[in-house]
């Protein structure tokens, strides 16, 4: 909702300063100028990237109007899926954990999270993180090394579309200039036309430049910025559940693991001692 209010935002002042200025909005509406910087843009983007990184560009513009789903709500419901997990483990025994961790959409206690269960990628790093040290085939010591190694490639993959926006986002004013330099070319071509008649086809000209500048400055590079900004949050997440883990297999008591990981947690996402508490005794009554 954020990106929408921005964005209209932009276009009204924007469009607010033209006519004050004494324009008509008409003037600024030239499909063929749209077609040609959009297209261009397009096919850019398609030549320069894979299949994936399309796929991936897609979702990341879609959470970018959703938002962040790493709020403090999933953090909190983050520690108290942690804490029941160990708490199950120091209860039962490691191995208890096996046919959670096997089959999570099917756990019992995966299934109290929402926010956590259905996020795949993130039950993918919690229980690959946690099944060696279930399955006896890994040191304590080398689960920070496997983490590590995972959360890289994690950060390169959701970095590629970002890289990829980008470059579009450089392009764009380039783009409008093409759309302007065709514009000249139709007026040359109708030069000795009446004077309405070409100030349109330069004004229409103009527009290309014009349209390729706001792209550029006023959507896709604030856009960018709101793909890194929700990397960066979705990284952060990521690494709490890392630090919960270490914690774990270093055979920490689950509330002093869980500490740990909330201090490294962005201090507006951050719960307080108190609620923690509070969080242990509902996890604990549930």
């Amino acid at each position: 909702m954020i990106v929408i209010v921005g964005c209209l935002v932009v276009i009204g002042c924007v469009i607010s300063g033209f006519v004050i200025s004494g324009g008509e909005v008409g003037a600024l509406i030239h499909p063929a100028e749209i077609l040609t910087i959009g297209g261009a843009a397009v096919g850019a983007m398609i030549i320069m990237s894979s299949k994936k990184q399309l796929g991936d560009l897609m979702k990341g513009l879609i959470a970018c109007l959703k938002g962040s789903p790493f709020g403090k709500e999933a953090y909190r419901e983050l520690f108290k899926m942690m804490y029941d997990i160990m708490q199950t483990a120091r209860r039962d025994g490691l191995l208890s954990l096996e046919p959670h961790l096997s089959k999570p959409h099917d756990s019992a206690i995966f299934n109290k999270y929402p926010k956590i269960s259905h996020n795949h990628h993130l039950m993918d790093f919690i229980c690959g993180g946690l099944m060696p040290i279930v399955e006896g085939t890994t040191k304590p010591d080398q689960i920070p090394m496997l983490l590590e190694a995972e959360l890289k490639v994690i950060e390169e993959e959701h970095h590629a579309p970002i890289h990829v926006l980008s470059r579009i986002n450089d392009s764009l004013p380039g783009f409008g200039i093409v759309a302007a330099v065709l514009g000249i070319v139709i007026t040359m071509a109708a030069i000795d036309g009446p004077v309405e008649e070409i100030g349109h086809k330069v004004g229409a000209a103009l527009v290309g430049t014009f349209l390729g500048i706001l792209a550029s400055y006023g959507f896709v590079g604030p856009l960018v910025g709101r793909m890194e900004m929700l990397g960066h949050e979705e990284m952060s997440f990521f690494r709490t559940a890392e630090s919960i883990i270490v914690g774990f297999v270093n055979d920490l008591n689950p509330k002093v693991a869980i500490d740990v990981a909330r201090r490294g947690v962005p201090s507006e996402m951050r719960p307080k001692r108190e609620e923690m508490d509070a969080l242990f005794k509902e996890t604990t009554a549930a």
